[in-house]
This record gives structure tokens, C-alpha cells and sequence, in this order.
């Protein structure tokens, strides 16, 4: 009787670890979708693939020495940066913007968002995001 319980508790953890993978994809595919919007929407406002435009990261980063080092690795890429500490009654840390002229695709999209996501997370900041006007060339 007892192999029985083991048998339901087993099943049980393995049907709450399928959950748990589940939810994340989800969550990741979600923020993959976010980047894929942003770009048909810059195509959608007359925007080019083949045009580089001027890209705006935004970042916000505990601490100053977070947003020191996050404003190293990014300036060795080439990207101009500026930062300041985040105002407002809910704000807290550091805010980075960087910026850069891409080529806007996708796939080069959720690339830099992914990158961006993990460097935030080993500074205990938070990637916030692109945006990029198609005005802005």
C-alpha cells in the first residue's frame, strides 16, 4: 500500500515541475512576443529593415556601482550611455539609457533583449526595455 502513495507523490512532483517549466516558457515567450510587436509596429509607422535607427535601452540598477559597471560593458559595445539616480515617489537606484544605431529585426531584438534581461539580473537591476522612433535615423 504504501508503494502506492509513493507512486501518487512521485506523479504529483512530476506534474507540478511540468507546471512550473510551463509558466516560464510562457513567461520568456511573452517577452519575446513584446520585442516581435515592437518591431511590427516600427514597420507598421513606415519603419525600414535595412535602416538603422536609433535604439533606447533602458535599465534600472540598485546601486551605483551596478549602473558603473553596466555603463562599462555597454560603452566597450559601442553604445552611448547616460545615467542618473531614478526620481519619483516609487523609484529607487540607479536609471541607465543606452542608446545605439541597429538594423531593427526580430531576431536581433530579442537578442539584445535577452542579453540585456540576464546583464540586469547579474547587476540585481532590472532591463526595462527598447523603444526606437522611426523618425529617428
Amino acid at each position: 500500500m504504501s508503494w502506492i502513495y509513493l507512486v501518487l507523490i512521485l506523479a504529483g512532483l512530476l506534474a507540478a515541475a511540468r507546471i512550473l517549466m510551463a509558466l516560464r516558457r510562457t513567461r520568456l515567450q511573452s517577452q519575446d512576443d513584446w520585442d516581435a510587436r515592437l518591431v511590427k509596429n516600427l514597420r507598421a509607422a513606415g519603419g525600414n529593415a535595412f535602416t538603422p535607427y536609433e535604439v533606447d535601452f533602458f535599465f534600472n540598477l540598485p546601486d551605483e556601482a551596478a549602473c558603473a559597471a553596466v555603463k562599462h560593458t555597454l560603452e566597450g559595445e559601442g553604445f552611448a550611455i547616460d545615467s542618473r539616480i531614478a526620481s519619483g515617489e516609487a523609484a529607487s537606484g540607479y536609471s541607465l539609457h543606452a542608446r545605439k544605431h541597429l538594423r531593427v529585426s526580430v531576431t536581433e531584438m530579442q537578442g539584445y533583449s535577452q542579453r540585456f534581461r540576464a546583464l540586469a539580473v547579474q547587476h540585481h537591476g532590472h532591463y526595462d526595455g527598447w523603444m526606437t522612433d522611426p523618425s529617428r535615423k
